[in-house]
């Protein structure tokens, strides 16, 4: 990607990866992604903070190549990951003097995954500063942002933020600004929803910490850059929050169509009660679309048929997603169907130990759904109603 300058003497230096499909060999990126970089010049040094994937370090190279640079004295590493740092041995080739600074748990992780010297890194605390001439840079020790040992640089007398992954996005686009609200939104839910939903908690703390820093511009190392910097806070703080939203997520699969009966049923019980409810087949679904559903719903019900003894592995899959996830959701419940074997609810309610959420009474069908089990599932839209009005989102 070409360079930009965000402002004088900081540039964008890193790269749009198009057509990347899938992240970690498990996340889906329909948007494809980016990987951010950018160099900045003090007056009296230079740093570069974050590198790009190794599929593109020959784009960053290039860059940074373009910019006639003698010397670079720093690297910020302010996460491990290979999108973020796996490109770091090869701007040390390009450029032996400079030094990476990082924290002791990255520093740590740098030497395991990349194999550098221990010699070539300048370690740093929360709070600690580096000076580069006329300009300042602050570290702010932030973990679990999603891995232990994240942590975000601020350019103080800039008023600007570098905070890794926090407020990122996995969309490629020639946009160096978050121009396109309503994309750059619905990217930057599914990278939350994915990526940093399973750390809620901790993410609430680190809003609360960074109120201490005047930020007029968020550079995060996906996606594009936010000039309106209370666009993406205030998503996140709502994204975090404690609120749930009248709202169902109904994971399912049918194999032979009873199971599909029942939810069928169930979804047009829910609308009659103007409850929201959001059905995902998961023999077709994008797992990603799934995973921004359960940012805000205030009940899962996953619904499926039985496989031998237990439930069908898609099902076992999204069971387990929602799980990892630890979405803010209050209640749940499983609607199913056997034939012969019959512990499909035991297996999927013993996977959802994360979750903090009230266990409504499941559905579970013999063979084809009859007219109890449709009552039955009357009963549970019943249920569901009144603990949404309990909680006062209907």
């Amino acid at each position: 990607m070409a360079m930009r300058e965000i402002k004088t003497g900081i540039l964008y230096v890193g790269s749009n990866h198009w057509d990347r499909r899938l992240f970690d060999e498990l996340i889906p990126l329909p948007d494809g992604t980016t990987y951010n970089s950018y160099l900045i010049f003090g007056s009296e040094k230079t740093a570069l903070i974050d590198s790009v994937d190794p599929d593109k370090q020959h784009e960053l190279i290039a860059n940074l190549e373009n910019q006639n640079l003698k010397k670079l004295d720093y690297v910020i590493s302010n996460h491990a990951e290979q999108d973020h740092s796996g490109s770091i041995p090869k701007v040390l080739e390009a450029f032996p003097g400079a030094k990476v600074v990082t924290n002791e748990k990255c520093k740590t992780m740098l030497m395991e995954l990349l194999l550098l010297p221990e010699e070539k890194f300048i370690t740093i605390s929360d709070k600690s500063t580096i000076s580069i001439g006329d300009r300042t840079l602050e570290f702010i020790i932030a973990p679990w942002v999603h891995w232990p040992e994240t942590m975000l640089t601020y350019l103080r007398e800039d008023k600007m933020l570098f905070p890794c992954d926090l407020f990122g996005a996995h969309l490629a686009t020639s946009d160096l600004y978050a121009n396109d609200r309503a994309r750059v939104y619905e990217s930057a839910k599914r990278y939350y929803a994915e990526i940093m939903m399973p750390f809620r908690n901790v993410i609430q703390k680190h809003l609360t910490k960074l109120e201490d820093f005047p930020m007029e511009i968020i550079a995060p190392s996906h996606g594009p850059v936010h000039r309106d910097v209370n666009f993406i806070i205030d998503a996140y703080r709502d994204w975090t929050s404690d609120t749930v939203k009248n709202e169902v997520i109904l994971p399912y699969v049918s194999m032979h169509g009873s199971t599909e009966k029942m939810v069928q049923y169930f979804i047009d019980a829910l609308i009659k009660r103007d409850i929201t409810v959001k059905p995902f087949n998961l023999t077709k679904t994008d797992i990603g679309e799934l995973a921004i559903a359960l940012v805000d719903a205030a009940t899962i019900v996953i619904a499926a048929p039985t496989v031998l003894v237990g439930p069908h592995p898609a099902a076992v899959y999204a069971t387990y997603l929602a799980n990892a996830l630890r979405p803010k959701a209050r209640y749940a419940s499983v609607i199913g169907s056997y034939g012969w074997g019959g512990k499909m609810l035991e297996h999927i309610t013993s996977m959802l130990g994360n979750l903090k959420v009230e266990l409504l009474q499941p559905v579970i069908a013999k063979g084809h759904p009859k007219e109890s089990d449709f009552e039955a599932v009357e009963k549970l839209a019943d249920a569901i109603l009144e603990r949404h009005r309990g909680i006062g989102i209907v």
